[in-house]
C-alpha cells in the first residue's frame, strides 16, 4: 500500500512537467488550387505518437470550429462527411508527423487547419468530460483558383449591304470570341477614324 501511494504521488508530481513538453508545431500558411493536392504536416514531441489519438479539426473564416478527422489508426478513424473520400490522415511515428492528405481541394476548404491531442496525463487523471485539447499553431489554407492563359481574341466582322436609301438605317457587328480573360475593348472604325468603342468586363466564377 505504501508502495503504491509513494509511486501515486511521484506520478501526480511529474504531470505537469510531461505535459508542458507536449508541443505541435505546423506551417505558417499553405495555398492550393481547385482540384488539386497538397498535404499538411504537425510535427509532434513530447508525447508517443503512435498510441495517442489526434485530430483534424479547422476554422472556415467567419465561423466556429469544425471537427473534420479523428485519427487513432488506420483502422481506427472517423472523418467528417464533408471531407470524407478526399483528405486522408496518417502517422509518421519515425518522424514524429501526423499529416493530412488532401486531394480534390475546393474553394470551400480554405481555412485554417489545427492538429490537435488529449495529453495522456488528461486521460488517465480526469473524467472523460473534462479533458482537453491540446492545439497546434495552426496552417492557414488558402485555395486560390487557378490562373488561365491569356487567350487573343478570334474577330469577324459583319458588314450591312448597301443601300439606295440616303435614311435608311445601317450596322457593322464586329463579333469576338474564344478569348480570355473576358474583359475586352473594341473600337470600331470605318477607315482611320474611331466610331465607337465598346467595352465588356467580365464576371467571373471563383473557379474559372
Amino acid at each position: 500500500m505504501m508502495t503504491s501511494t509513494i509511486f501515486l504521488s511521484l506520478l501526480l508530481a511529474l504531470l505537469p512537467c510531461v505535459q508542458s513538453e507536449i508541443t505541435l508545431i505546423q506551417p505558417e500558411a499553405e495555398t492550393g488550387h481547385p482540384g488539386g493536392s497538397l498535404s499538411l504536416t504537425c510535427k509532434t514531441s513530447g508525447f508517443n505518437l503512435g498510441s495517442s489519438s489526434m485530430y483534424w479539426i479547422r476554422q472556415v473564416p467567419g465561423q466556429g470550429l469544425e471537427w473534420i478527422v479523428y485519427y487513432y489508426s488506420s483502422s481506427s478513424n472517423n472523418y467528417a462527411p464533408a471531407i470524407k473520400d478526399r483528405f486522408t490522415a496518417s502517422k509518421d511515428t519515425s518522424n514524429n508527423i501526423f499529416a493530412l492528405e488532401m486531394r480534390s481541394v475546393k474553394i470551400d476548404d480554405t481555412a485554417i487547419y489545427y492538429c490537435a491531442t488529449v495529453p495522456w496525463v488528461e486521460i488517465y487523471t480526469k473524467p472523460p468530460w473534462t479533458t482537453k485539447l491540446t492545439f497546434g499553431s495552426g496552417t492557414r489554407l488558402t485555395v486560390i483558383p487557378g490562373q488561365k492563359s491569356i487567350v487573343k481574341p478570334k474577330l469577324s466582322a459583319f458588314y450591312p449591304p448597301k443601300s439606295s436609301s440616303k435614311d435608311a438605317v445601317q450596322a457593322a457587328v464586329c463579333l469576338a470570341s474564344d478569348f480570355f480573360p473576358k474583359d475586352i475593348s473594341l473600337r470600331l472604325a470605318f477607315g482611320d477614324k474611331p466610331k465607337a468603342d465598346v467595352t465588356r468586363p467580365s464576371v467571373l466564377k471563383p473557379d474559372e
